[in-house]
């Protein structure tokens, strides 16, 4: 779908009034310091003057955004449809009653659910959990496949609890606590909240000061791009891989209840796999008996040209779990088997569970993307997006390496050549009017909103060479 359509009012390019940061951003941002942290704060907003893919800061500079508030901005910037549903009756109600749902979920909520969420559903996943972000997402996943677990050690009840569960468990000890594990792999990237960091692997910034688990980490590959010139390297990489997760899961200490992996590894990189790693990593749990944990919280809705980025893996086998959350502006996670579900209330719980919301605008996004064809426009702008950028990396081959993501949507990276030169990189593109994000130790990424055209593209590569050619 065009976004003029849905913008006729969107500009036609970056509007710079100020250099980056402008002298307004930096007063807010010094004021705002004195009650709320901004240490990685890049500027102020002005949300109300942004508008489809371009972003304003307080300075009224207007910036074409192909970061999109860390992928999260799935339609764009005040999106008319989004606008609509915020101004309803059903939204106000959400807001003004959010209800506790686990206690008192509202009349409307299975509709939501039903018609949002659902409607789009992970093939073979057709239940969902619904929670407050994706760190959230992931912790309330690690939950479930735990109490599985003991579920199936106790011959499939976990209504009948012993004095020794439940006195030890007040202790934090065995067996009411007992010594399970998630599988995490090398350089992934799972959340900032206690379980989850001891998952994640792709920065030490999130992790140090912080008591973690002792969970085990398998090796992630480290691919040769494009990949479809380096098949037999990749291939033998991919293997060596696979066969340490195994000896990971033959020999690791405590029993793992599940493996959680993402699809393209974002905060770590932006590293990829191809679908034979991920079909054997799938063939791999379910000899030992894991639970998959497919982690699609930034990958998910459209961005990789399918709507879910593991519909690529040509599966037979589906996933346990799928967590969701960014571009849906919900949380949560999808599951099948009805055994992930605890018998017992007040097991897998908290005061919202979720937040009907959110829920509403997830049915708009869920409608928008399936009947504007989004996918499939993600997936077209992706292609044309990467060709250019190719040809770029062969013009400028000292200020782009390793270009990653052909075929795979608008989910494009590439790597500069040192930390220092991306993080100039970054701060130069902004001074031409582009707001772009960084990820792993030197890599680019991009993760433009889904009404994102080949015209924005084009303004992009504009900029692009723009700041190549000074290099």
């Amino acid at each position: 779908m065009p976004a003029t359509e849905y913008f006729p009012q969107e500009p036609q390019g970056p509007r710079l009034v100020t250099s980056f940061p402008g002298p307004l951003t930096t007063s807010s941002l010094h004021s705002l310091d004195s009650i709320f942290d901004t240490n990685a704060a890049y500027m102020i907003c002005d949300y109300e003057s942004s508008i489809g893919n371009y972003i304003a800061d307080v300075d009224g500079n207007v910036y074409l955004d192909l970061y999109a508030q860390i992928a999260s901005i799935a339609l764009g910037y005040n999106n008319p449809a989004l606008v609509e549903i915020a101004r309803s009756k059903e939204m106000v109600d959400a807001i003004v009653n959010r209800p506790a749902l686990g206690n008192f979920p509202s009349k409307n909520y299975e509709n939501y659910l039903r018609q949002g969420l659902l409607s789009v559903a992970p093939v073979g996943l057709d239940k969902i959990w619904t929670c407050m972000s994706g760190s959230d997402a992931n912790e309330t996943a690690f939950k479930a496949a735990f109490m599985y677990h003991r579920k199936q050690q106790r011959n499939g009840d976990d209504v009948i609890f012993s004095d020794a569960e439940r006195e030890s468990t007040m202790l934090n000890s065995a067996p009411g606590s007992p010594d399970l594990a998630i599988l995490s792999f090398e350089k992934g990237f799972h959340g900032r909240l206690f379980g989850s960091l001891s998952t994640t692997r792709s920065n030490p910034i999130h992790k140090l000061d912080i008591p973690a688990f002792k969970w085990p980490k398998a090796p992630f590959p480290a691919l040769k791009y494009p990949l479809d010139q380096h098949e037999e390297f990749n291939r033998t990489e991919e293997d060596a891989c696979l066969l340490e997760l195994d000896k990971v899961l033959e020999i690791w200490h405590d029993r793992v209840s599940a493996a959680i992996i993402e699809p393209i590894q974002s905060e770590g990189g932006d590293n990829h796999a191809t679908p034979y790693f991920f079909q054997k990593v799938r063939a791999i749990t379910r000899k030992h008996n894991v639970l998959l944990i497919v982690d699609e919280v930034q990958t998910g809705v459209a961005a990789t040209g399918t709507f879910w980025a593991h519909d690529q893996w040509q599966l037979t086998d589906p996933p346990d779990i799928v967590t969701f959350s960014k571009k849906f502006q919900a949380a949560g996670y999808y599951y099948g088997n009805p055994d992930l579900r605890p018998s017992k209330p007040f097991r897998q719980f908290n005061t919202w569970c979720g937040d009907p919301a959110k829920a509403l605008i997830a049915r708009v996004i869920a409608h928008e993307v399936v009947s504007k064809n989004l996918v499939a426009q993600a997936r077209r702008v992706g292609d044309y997006m990467y060709e250019k950028l190719s040809c770029l990396q062969s013009k400028y081959p000292n200020c782009m390496e390793n270009l990653r993501g052909k075929h795979r949507g608008t989910f494009i990276a590439w790597d500069s050549p040192s930390v220092e030169s991306r993080n100039k990189f970054l701060l130069d593109m902004k001074a031409v009017g582009v707001n772009i994000g960084g990820c792993g130790a030197r890599s680019v990424r991009l993760r433009p909103a889904l009404v994102f055209e080949e015209r924005h593209v084009n303004v992009f590569l504009y900029a692009l060479e723009e700041v190549f050619s000074r290099l």
